[in-house]
């Protein structure tokens, strides 16, 4: 009951008149910036973050959040239409969706994918609001070694659950922590690989390097792929809305069973595109007919688009609760949190009613907003990718230029950026994860700060990570997630030699 008590306060906040035109304003973008190949959820936070440091932190993550499910819904229009994934949780999206365009279903085919995405999204929003209240209060009896238990565990996890090779992704980390360890020591007040640069006192500002790294390295990478748009146009009218919505319904246990797999996969550092992959496999291998995926099956597309939507949205639960973000979106905006001045965790739900209940209250009706804007302006989206892309690549780099040099109205920001830009298209040819070193970037300094504050309690020990069940059980679970992959493949090995001919 005061779940409910606090969400109608919360919508109290959300429903006041600027917060529904930022709301309206951050679907329109998202959506706009899904559809462009080349950006992403995490790269239009990133690169929209600057503009909100002058607006009140509840308008702003309102108008953040709704930019990425704007860019969660704008994904599927050029996976369907074009056949081009504009997010990558959405190239499971063009497996089937693609084909029911060229078969003249492209309105059935986004409206399902409209929708799907709306009813994952929805269940993501009620297990945060029934579960994020309680795993604050339990958070509250976390001290410092208790948090970087959590940390490690989320780091771990990363290494163990990813779908990335363990040692490229262990490489990627490696990296973060150590761009997050430049800069003043808090602790020491002495300088670290600073290496003469009075601009690298403050250390690697985050944005700058989500912006660089996700913006400026996937339009390098396009740009070079020569990326053309060539596909079908597509309106939707009402009678094709209620007829696909009454086939819909049949797919119950579908989207059930993808609502689940997207809020695991987004509560752990799953992400996404595994929740996208994983529902769509599981589609097919439990569907009467399997042969029929790939040729233009609807539940091709409700099963991707519900597990991708619930996955991105449940990444805020740790996020909020934990200040440990379940995607890379979530970690931008912590710390966009961060520089408002606000520190996600427990006592968030405590000291920041207004600001957490505003938040979840926005998240539904963000998804309604959403659902109605995307299915009532497809004819427009899909006019935009007519404009050819070496017009449009430009305006990207241009629009990351800006929100770098914003930051801090610094020119060497946006030579930083340039520099991550290069790594982040490096990173993607070599096929080595980008998340991991965001994570690391977010989270080392706050890691190593807890790491630190519990040597201090222990003096030193390490035993104070098993010194009660709960940091025992969260540092032993975080261990078995770091050696999960060398455990797989030993038992793939020794698999292989019994099968192997005497």
């Amino acid at each position: 009951m005061e779940e409910l008590n606090n969400l109608m306060h919360g919508f109290a906040v959300a429903l006041t008149l600027p917060n529904l035109v930022y709301m309206v304003v951050g679907i329109t973008l998202g959506v706009l910036i899904g559809v462009l190949p080349g950006l992403g959820g995490a790269n239009g936070v990133a690169i929209l973050l600057p503009l909100t440091f002058s607006m009140n932190p509840t308008s702003a993550i309102i108008m953040l959040s709704c930019i990425y499910w704007g860019a969660l819904f704008g994904g599927a229009i050029t996976s369907i239409l074009f056949n081009i994934p504009g997010e990558p949780w959405s190239v499971a999206t063009t497996f089937d969706g693609y084909p029911m365009a060229q078969q003249g279903k492209a309105a059935q085919a986004l409206t399902a994918a409209f929708t799907s995405s709306f009813v994952g999204a929805l269940f993501a929003v009620l297990l945060i609001t029934f579960l994020a209240p309680l795993l604050a209060r339990f958070a509250l009896k976390f001290g410092p070694a208790e948090f970087f238990a959590v940390q490690l565990l989320t780091f771990c996890s990363f290494v163990g659950m990813s779908k990335e090779p363990p040692l490229k992704t262990l490489a990627s980390m490696m990296l973060g922590f150590a761009l997050a360890s430049v800069g003043l020591d808090g602790v020491t007040g002495q300088l670290r690989m600073t290496f003469g640069f009075t601009e690298l006192l403050k250390g690697f500002d985050f944005l700058i390097a989500v912006i660089g790294l996700f913006g400026i390295g996937e339009i390098l990478l396009t740009m070079e792929e020569g990326l053309a748009f060539k596909g079908k146009s597509a309106r939707i009218n009402p009678r094709v809305v209620l007829q696909t919505w009454k086939e819909l319904l049949q797919y119950w246990k579908t989207f059930l069973r993808s609502t689940a797999i997207g809020c695991w996969m987004g509560i752990t550092p799953g992400g996404a595109t595994p929740a996208s992959f994983m529902s769509y496999g599981m589609a097919r291998r439990m569907d009467a007919d399997p042969q029929s995926f790939g040729k233009g099956n609807i539940v091709g597309v409700v099963a991707p688009e519900t597990a991708a939507h619930a996955a991105g949205t449940s990444a805020l639960l740790p996020m909020l609760t934990l200040g440990i973000p379940g995607s890379p979106t979530a970690a931008v905006l912590l710390g966009g949190l961060l520089i408002w001045g606000l520190q996600p965790g427990p006592m968030l739900f405590l000291e920041q009613k207004d600001f957490v209940w505003g938040l979840i209250a926005s998240m539904y009706l963000g998804n309604l907003v959403g659902l109605i804007v995307v299915l009532t302006t497809v004819p427009f989206w899909a006019a935009i990718l007519r404009v050819p892309f070496s017009v449009i690549a430009p305006i990207i780099i241009v629009i990351c230029a800006i929100g770098a040099y914003t930051v801090h109205s610094s020119m060497f920001d946006v030579v930083l950026m340039l520099v991550f830009g290069v790594v982040g298209y490096l990173f993607k040819k070599l096929k080595y994860p980008l998340a991991p070193l965001v994570l690391a970037l977010v989270l080392g300094d706050m890691a190593e700060a807890s790491f630190r504050q519990a040597m201090l309690i222990s003096q030193g020990s390490l035993a104070i990570f098993w010194s009660n069940g709960l940091v025992g059980g969260i540092a032993s679970l975080a261990l078995l997630m770091l050696v999960w992959p060398m455990i797989g493949a030993l038992k793939a090995y020794y698999r292989a030699r019994e099968l192997r001919p005497a």
